[in-house]
């Protein structure tokens, strides 16, 4: 490995230039280098992979991937190989299995939440039973291949609880099941684009600061769109951000050239939800000035919020939304999302109204799938998109991955009381309090924080405890890179500028999800420590 000097210099030269997930990586070789011989722990709060796992209904999972075993052994029993589980007579068997393991690890949760499929959703018992058996065994092919039949039910039950405030709409959500947010993201890009809802160099916006990725995605030569940013820059009355949309923002989505809006709710860095007054503004600006806006919301962080609600919610007409199991159950590595779309919508409107050229592009694109192809709804044409249309037959996420995501949903279901909910948010919200308490500042409190993540502007910083001549001398003698390669070399602390998310250039980002309590007592000191080391600098200079 090359020396400390070398990748500093490294870093100061691709700051800026590219992503902040990729600078990730060469601090944490600087801070690996750094505190070879040292006491140091290596501290990566770069990235929002959370530390805990929502573990019962994993083992509900899995003791339920026994029974789908023994189901299929009950078939074709034969050394190493077993047959595909039967449908006739799969409740009774089920039933069966449950008294005779009751101290199966998950065995109450799981019979909760066959018991909700039954009791509440009133589905067959054979046919919910058996879906999830040979979903877990994952011996079929996905079939719909959008989504499961009953594992779509109860997973839009858990979406209208998490995301729409436990208050069903007058039509129903079509949910596709897809590997995580990000690739529900990819997706609609290319689904927009194939279908010349969107077209290259087209207008959209997004709301500001915002996941690296919808920045650079705009950007590439696929898509090369015009980009308006909406930037979440209010101030409050004591100078600090609000991380919310003013007025005069929001505004500009009154412009009717632009043609779609991009929003992560509650957004990425800050983890801050828009707050009511502004979605009834985004409400008013589409009803009356821009109608056929479309509308996508990655709502991945909502379950942080307390309360929350979705732009789904209020817009279904107009808006995709875009949920991730990742983060609240700790499934990074399972890929869990979904792409829901309510029933009436203008994706499809637009679809109707294209004229003859656009129809017949379409018609070619997607006529292996029907002979009536004008009739294809957006949401199953994203499901065709994502396997190229010609190998449509193999679409859809795997069905263990489903059943999982279905156990999941209905986890939270069952929990009545939120018990998890308060577990999760507790340890975020903690581990902000920490984190401020190392710096030396009041933690303000705001409903709309998710406290995920937390967005720390330095010259905001500089300028309350200090004044303007400060802000100035870093400004004339600094580059923001400079505070995360000081932490990165003294004290092995990895965090992410805030600018490559389109964040105050002078903001660092700091996972509050994946390091133990400590640790952000620790970030907080030493982050402390490098900027009154600046201060003191100036202070020096000006004698």
């Amino acid at each position: 490995m090359y020396n400390s000097s070398i990748q500093r210099e490294e870093i100061e030269r691709v700051y800026g230039k590219i992503s902040p997930f990729e600078l990730k990586d060469k601090l944490i070789n600087l801070a690996e280098d750094s505190r070879k011989g040292s006491a140091h722990s290596l501290l990566d709060a770069g990235r929002g992979n959370p530390n805990w796992i929502a573990a019962t209904p994993r083992e509900a999972f899995f003791t339920f991937g026994q029974f789908a075993v023994s189901e299929s052994r009950r078939v074709w029993n034969e050394g190493d190989l077993a047959g595909m589980p039967k449908k006739e007579g799969i409740a009774g068997r089920f039933k069966a299995y449950i008294k005779n393991n009751p101290d199966a690890p998950g065995i109450e949760l799981l019979m909760k939440m066959i018991n909700y499929g039954v009791t509440v959703k009133c589905f067959n018992a054979d046919d919910w039973i058996h879906e999830l058996v040979d979903g877990i065994i994952g011996d079929n092919y996905p079939h719909p291949d959008r989504m499961l039949r009953h594992v779509e039910l109860v997973v839009n039950d858990y979406l209208i609880q998490e995301l729409c405030y436990n208050e069903p709409l007058e039509g129903k959500f079509d949910t596709f099941a897809v590997e995580g947010a990000t690739a529900g993201m990819c997706y609609i890009f290319d689904s927009l684009i194939a279908n010349n809802i969107l077209s290259k160099g087209d207008k959209i916006a997004l709301m500001t600061p915002i996941f690296t990725p919808y920045l650079e995605i705009p950007h590439l030569p696929r898509y090369n769109f015009e980009v308006v940013n909406i930037c979440a820059d209010e101030m409050d009355e004591e100078g600090r951000h609000t991380w919310q949309y003013p007025e005069s923002e929001m505004d500009k989505l009154r412009d009717t050239s632009i043609k779609a809006l991009f929003v992560v709710n509650p957004n990425n860095p800050p983890s801050v939800a828009m707050r009511p007054e502004s979605v009834k503004q985004l409400k008013h600006i589409v009803d009356n000035s821009n109608p056929d806006l479309m509308i996508i919301s990655d709502d991945v962080y909502s379950t942080f919020v307390d309360n929350f609600c979705s732009i789904m919610a209020d817009l279904p007409y107009n808006t995709i939304g875009v949920y991730s199991y990742s983060k609240y159950f700790g499934v990074t590595g399972w890929r869990l999302g979904t792409i829901a779309l309510y029933e009436d919508n203008v994706f499809d409107k637009l679809l109707r109204e294209q004229d003859e050229d656009k129809k017949e592009r379409a018609r070619k694109r997607y006529c292996g799938l029907s002979t009536d192809p004008d009739k294809i709804l957006f949401i199953d044409r994203i499901v065709a998109d994502s396997r190229q249309v010609a190998l449509n037959h193999t679409a859809g996420l795997s069905t263990p991955q489903q059943v999982q995501m279905a156990f999941f949903s209905l986890f939270a279901i069952v929990d009545k009381e939120n018990r998890y909910k308060k577990l999760t948010n507790d340890i975020c919200r903690r581990r902000k309090q920490l984190l401020f308490d190392g710096l030396g500042i009041k933690m303000k409190e705001d409903p709309y924080d998710a406290s995920y993540y937390t967005q720390f502007d330095l010259l905001e910083w500089a300028n309350r405890n200090y004044n303007d001549g400060f802000v100035k001398y870093l400004q004339e003698n600094y580059k923001p890179v400079d505070i995360l390669i000081q932490l990165a070399e003294k004290s092995s602390i990895v965090l992410l500028d805030g600018g490559g998310f389109n964040a105050p250039k002078w903001s660092i980002r700091i996972s509050l999800a994946n390091l133990n309590d400590k640790a952000y007592s620790t970030i907080g000191e030493n982050l402390l420590n490098v900027l009154e080391m600046y201060a003191t600098k100036w202070r020096e200079s000006k004698r």
